[in-house]
């Protein structure tokens, strides 16, 4: 039996009609009505109809991707309960819905949690004009110079060959010159704001305050944290610590993936929309397999695989 990893989307990968699949599950379905009471709005109907813009709204995305996220995990659990993962990882929020999964926090205050975070981060992305510019193909050296030319920060190291970088939007504009100069692909995104940087600053401090009354227990199985690449501690204090250090700090998505490789890990299976881990995953190691469970389809087929 190959060793696997379960690991969930992060916000960008949210589209209309997901998650509504799995509602045809009735058990399943239970999961939206939780979260529609949790957050005093109608979340199943922004999923499953959008429009796209309201469901883009930080608040709105992130508490939304979990759900659909750990719907996609239950749906599996109930096709393949003999599956057992070894480790547990998650992109920005996608952390969260790791932790949740492990145990380290209920369903109910993840979404309180999560709703909160993406308020908060909105809310910093609106005190001034930041953004996010993807670096492709960059050598260390190069990915120091946009840097220190453009005064931005690293936020997320996707891969060897992709790396995000944020900042004030000045700064971002300046980076897409010096990488122009340099010869090195650069796109900016169409993001909110400079995510996984200093400038979150003031989201980082709210969200203290939201976490500082949540109840976190010791993980259940390995959940990698986005901060180190390493797993967290079983410390529920300093849990809540690196998870507010991931709103300002880069997310070190490559490292995570490389450390549960080298823990044995030769499956890594996607829960929630999209499949933009399972192509990050596959840029950082091509040997591995990869599945997702976006909606019936995708779930057929990682189950079919699980089953083989």
């Amino acid at each position: 039996m190959s060793m696997k990893a379960c690991v969930f989307a992060g916000q960008g990968a949210q589209v209309p009609g997901m998650g509504s699949d799995f509602a045809a599950d009735a058990e399943i379905a239970v999961l939206f009505t939780r979260a529609n009471a949790v957050l005093g709005f109608d979340l199943a109907k922004i999923c499953f109809e959008g429009p796209a813009e309201e469901l883009t709204k930080s608040n709105i995305c992130q508490p939304a991707i979990f759900t659909v996220s750990v719907a996609a995990f239950q749906a599996f659990r109930k096709r393949c309960p003999q599956a057992e993962f070894a480790m547990a990882a998650g992109l920005s929020l996608g952390e969260w819905t790791a932790l949740h999964v492990a145990g380290v926090l209920d369903f109910e205050s993840a979404l309180t949690v999560l709703e909160a975070r993406g308020r908060f981060m909105q809310q910093a992305c609106d005190e001034q004009a930041s953004g996010m510019i993807s670096i492709m193909g960059a050598s260390a050296e190069q990915l120091q110079t946009i840097c220190d030319k453009a005064g931005l920060s690293v936020a997320n190291i996707n891969s060897d060959a992709q790396v995000v970088l944020s900042g004030l939007k000045t700064g971002v504009a300046a980076a897409a010159t010096v990488a122009a100069e340099l010869g090195v692909k650069a796109i900016p995104l169409n993001v909110a704001g400079a995510f996984h940087s200093p400038l979150m600053a003031s989201a980082r401090a709210k969200l203290a305050d939201v976490i500082a009354d949540i109840a976190f227990r010791a993980p259940t199985l390995p959940v990698l944290a986005n901060v180190s690449g390493a797993p967290h501690s079983s410390d529920p204090a300093a849990i809540k610590e690196a998870m507010l250090r991931q709103v300002t700090e880069s997310v070190r998505w490559c490292d995570c993936i490389r450390h549960a490789i080298a823990g044995g890990v030769t499956t890594f299976v996607e829960f929630g929309p999209g499949k933009v881990l399972s192509g990050l995953i596959k840029r950082i190691d091509k040997s591995v397999a990869t599945q997702n469970v976006a909606d019936a389809a995708s779930l057929d087929a990682a189950a079919a695989a699980c089953q083989a």
